[in-house]
């Protein structure tokens, strides 16, 4: 599964990085994780940055999700 992170770099960005590798740990899954720059975030259509984008779906933007709600949009899309 590819997931992107757009504003890595920034310390909200490594929190989300945080939660999601703990995901991929408790769903015994591995993901292809992409880390953007911020100064990349016009490419992805990204507007607020940490952004998370799984398989090039914007999932979130803004906001520094944690592990369940990772969890929660991984499975969301696992069943899609």
């Amino acid at each position: 599964m590819k997931v992107k992170i757009v504003g890595a770099n920034c310390s909200n960005g490594m929190k989300i990085l945080k939660n999601l590798n703990k995901v991929e740990r408790e769903l015994d899954m591995n993901f292809d994780i992409e880390k953007i720059d911020a100064n990349d975030k016009k490419k992805y259509n990204v507007t607020v940055i940490p952004a998370l984008i799984i398989e090039d779906k914007i999932v979130s933007s803004g906001n520094v999700l944690t592990d369940r709600e990772i969890k929660n949009y991984i499975k969301e899309y696992c069943m899609s």
